[in-house]
């Protein structure tokens, strides 16, 4: 399985690592670190040196209750980074927005991937996405970032994020999105509870059925926090017991931001699936 970005090409014979960069004051576990292009640059160089392959850009927080971002706020935050990084890394790229003017001006900047949690559906988002020619990856959520912890409900769980999946991927390739450019997130912490979470990692595999590759993202959010009753900092164990699990249960992609206990993580299950072929 491979997924086609508009330069480069991710094999997924081995599972890969998207490293975390979020450009903002609010980010749940790191809003505020890598706001100074110089920090931001240092922090890439090491994520990349710890082995990740992709950088996933963010310029507006997405956590619960977090204030939102004009686009032109978001683009002074993103487009600097993206730029500075694509002259220094040879490294695929990602943006994390929901705009369809940052979609448009990260791609000409340098990325490859369109990371959307609203798996886009806001105004012109999916003409935007065609247009550039970049990959895609689609999220479910139930509700808006900012309430959608308030209450979600759900009758058949894996049933509606599957059904909610295949119909934005029906829209994309209608739009003229090849299907090999297509990505898919589950959405862990987005309108979901602690049990739907854990649901959702139990039974991922079956998301595989879709045919797509499985972007995940479990990385310090609070379905492990409320586990472990622990402070943002002091969930890296929790962290990569997730990404392990998600990891045996189908995952293609992990989003994280701890790129090298993650990437031990995938050596070693790696290691497990060459011993099981054997």
């Amino acid at each position: 399985m491979k997924i086609h970005c508009k330069t480069k090409v991710l094999d997924f014979t081995a599972p890969k690592v998207m490293g975390i960069l979020n450009v903002t004051p609010d980010s749940f576990s790191d809003g505020g670190k890598y706001t100074a292009l110089d920090t931001a640059l240092f922090h890439v160089q090491q994520m990349v040196s710890q082995g990740a392959h992709i950088i996933d850009v963010g310029g507006e927080s997405t956590r619960p209750g977090a204030a939102s971002v004009d686009a032109a706020e978001e683009l002074d935050r993103v487009l600097p980074v993206i730029e500075a990084i694509n002259a220094r890394f040879d490294t695929l790229i990602s943006i994390d927005t929901s705009k369809a003017i940052v979609m448009t001006e990260a791609v000409n900047a340098g990325a490859e991937l369109i990371n959307d949690v609203r798996a886009l559906q806001d105004i012109g988002a999916l003409q935007a996405a065609a247009k550039s020619g970049a990959a895609v990856c689609l999220m479910h959520m139930q509700g808006q970032p900012r309430t959608m912890q308030d209450a979600p409900e759900y009758l058949n769980l894996l049933g509606e994020v599957k059904s909610f999946l295949s119909t934005r991927v029906d829209a994309c390739i209608q739009a003229g999105i090849k299907s090999e450019q297509i990505l898919l997130d589950p959405g862990f912490g987005f309108g979901k509870t602690l049990k739907h979470n854990y649901q959702l990692l139990d039974r991922l595999n079956e998301l595989n059925d879709l045919g797509y590759p499985l972007l995940i993202g479990l990385s310090r959010k609070s379905m492990i926090a409320n586990v472990l009753d622990s402070t943002t900092d002091d969930r890296i164990a929790g962290s990569i017991a997730a990404a392990t699990i998600a990891l045996l249960n189908g995952a293609h992609i992990l989003r994280v931001h701890d790129v090298k206990q993650t990437v031990d993580a995938v050596k070693v299950v790696s290691a497990l699936n060459a011993y099981k072929e054997q």
